[in-house]
């Protein structure tokens, strides 16, 4: 794993110098937008709307749009000097049960790793965390976004969990909240009872992405079936070469291809010399001179 941000956790007196690492990643089948005629890539570009001019990235700035229509535009410039407090700093502003955090709340997860002169302090503090049966509530900065977060214990491992503001959590407005359901006691006694009769311990490991691994499979079967596009372009070849499925496939023919190469430079090497009087080609005379010095120093 790469680490993507260093600092420290920062409570009371004591200061913990860390290194973040993302926990999760997005397993999926990456896929470009191509055109579906040739192959070729799609393009997007940044354009002005306003006189249809390709704007560089320098160019480009923040925008925020009034509802009268007017921007107000912000550059890197009127940023850099807002004020982010826990900048590299994981600060702890106290500790909750567990329970008190709304499952809701949570947003994105990173492993936490110490530095060689804190693995001690950070032991200390995993451990006294994990027997409090809490989480430390704390507030931290990553790519210049401050974010309420948690840290717990998993697996031997300080976990950052950033959390959402209760701000960006939307309230449930729905018409049926506000009507009268009638929900019988049997018919609740009869659902509970095959809640009951359906409930086991979860393992993750016992679950799969079945459409992933469908798309991987129609992808592969593509590959071996060489159903592929060339996109032809400046310096592509519109012959469409077979496509290895594997690494084997990919040395071998990598091996003939050198092995064409080398034939090709010996049939151009003898049709010079052959041609008599004129001048030897740079790279016939190269090899002659040698091949010489070989048959010399033999």
């Amino acid at each position: 794993m790469r680490s993507i941000w260093a600092g420290a956790i920062s409570f009371g007196m004591v200061v913990i110098p860390v290194k973040l690492y993302a926990a999760t990643e997005q397993r999926d089948v990456a896929f470009r937008q191509v055109h579906r005629q040739d192959g070729g890539r799609i393009q997007f570009k940044r354009v002005c709307s306003l006189d249809g001019q390709e704007v560089p990235y320098s160019d480009v700035a923040k925008g925020y749009e009034l509802a009268t229509g007017d921007v107000v535009v912000l550059t890197d410039d009127d940023l850099k000097d807002l004020p982010l407090v826990t900048a590299h700093r994981i600060d702890v502003l106290h500790f909750s049960p567990a329970a008190q955090l709304d499952p809701i709340l949570a947003n994105k997860a990173y492993y936490l790793e110490p530095d060689p002169a804190g693995v001690r302090a950070y032991a200390l503090f995993r451990d006294a965390l994990e027997r409090s049966g809490r989480v430390a509530v704390a507030k931290v900065a990553i790519r210049q976004r401050e974010a309420l977060a948690a840290l717990r214990v998993r697996e031997d491992v300080l976990v950052l969990e950033t959390l959402l503001w209760p701000d960006e959590i939307r309230t449930p407005d729905f018409k049926f909240l506000e009507e009268n359901v009638d929900v019988r006691s049997q018919e609740l006694k009869m659902a509970a009872s095959l809640i009951d009769t359906m409930t086991e311990d979860f393992d993750p490991s016992a679950y799969r992405d079945a459409y992933r691994e469908a798309l991987e499979a129609l992808v592969q079967a593509k590959i071996e079936g060489n159903d592929v596009v060339r996109p032809v372009g400046p310096g592509i070849s519109a012959d469409k070469p077979s496509v290895p499925a594997d690494l084997t496939e990919i040395l071998r023919a990598s091996v003939a291809a050198a092995k064409a190469d080398r034939a090709k430079d010996g049939k151009e090497a003898g049709g010079a010399k052959r041609s008599g009087g004129g001048a030897k080609p740079a790279a016939a005379a190269g090899r002659a001179s040698s091949s010489g010095r070989r048959k010399a120093s033999a």
